[in-house]
This record gives C-alpha cells, sequence and structure tokens, in this order.
C-alpha cells in the first residue's frame, strides 16, 4: 500500500444559523433553508475584496456534527431506498464530512457575510469561500 500524504485543513471562518440541530435542518438549502452569517477570521478580510452583493458563492464547510465511519446510507433517509455508497450520495456523514452550500451573497459587513440559502448548523467551521463559475 502506498503512504498517503497528511494535511492539514484549517477553518476560516464559522456559520452563524439559526439552524441549531441536524434534525431541523434542510436536506439542501433550496428546501428552506435560511440565510446566515459566515464570521471570517478578521486576518482575512482583505480576501473579500471586489465580493459584491448578488454574486453566487460556493461555501465549503466541514461538517462538524457527521459521523465519520459511515460508508453506506439510504438516499435522503428515506427506508424505502435502498443502500447506496456514501461517494453516491450527498449525506453528510461520510469520512471527510465537506459541505458543498452554493448560496447567494446577500450582505457584506467587515469580515461577515450574509448568504444563503444555506442548511449549515449554527458553529459549523467553514474551511474556504469560492466564486461559483456560471453553468455554461
Amino acid at each position: 500500500m502506498t503512504r498517503r500524504p497528511s494535511f492539514t485543513v484549517r477553518p476560516i471562518g464559522v456559520v452563524h444559523s439559526p439552524i441549531t440541530s441536524r434534525a431541523n435542518a434542510p436536506r439542501q438549502g433550496a428546501e428552506g433553508a435560511p440565510d446566515a452569517w459566515i464570521e471570517l477570521d478578521p486576518s482575512l478580510v482583505r480576501g473579500l475584496t471586489r465580493m459584491r452583493v448578488g454574486m453566487e458563492l460556493i461555501v465549503l464547510t466541514w461538517l462538524h456534527r457527521a459521523r465519520r465511519d459511515v460508508l453506506r446510507v439510504r438516499p435522503r433517509s428515506d427506508r424505502r431506498q435502498r443502500l447506496a455508497g456514501v461517494f453516491a450520495t450527498r449525506s453528510p456523514d461520510r469520512p471527510n464530512p465537506i459541505g458543498v452550500h452554493r448560496v447567494t451573497l446577500r450582505e457584506v459587513e467587515g469580515a461577515r457575510l450574509l448568504v444563503g440559502p444555506i442548511e449549515a448548523i449554527d458553529g459549523t467551521p467553514v474551511i474556504d469561500i469560492k466564486y461559483a463559475m456560471p453553468n455554461y
């Protein structure tokens, strides 16, 4: 077996959301998720240069309440569905629980961004923010 490289991912901020539990979180942003604030590390504010209200963004989060030992799930937790591997689903439970959220930038206030809709739970670490390329 080849040796796998090791690396560290550091949070750049945190989500402040009215959603406080997995049970209350919509499965996808478009399924009733609220807007929420992302509070960035103040040392990263220069990284917001040229961000504008209305931009579409991809927010990558670390799903800190996810189980990391799950490899098969029933899609959308529907007991009628056949088991599927987590890599064939958007389940939060997975070896590296990275959340991918396509959001609209609603407001910029210093090191804080109001984005939405986003289904992340309050306190979820943000690991990156990227401009969402338009569909071609």
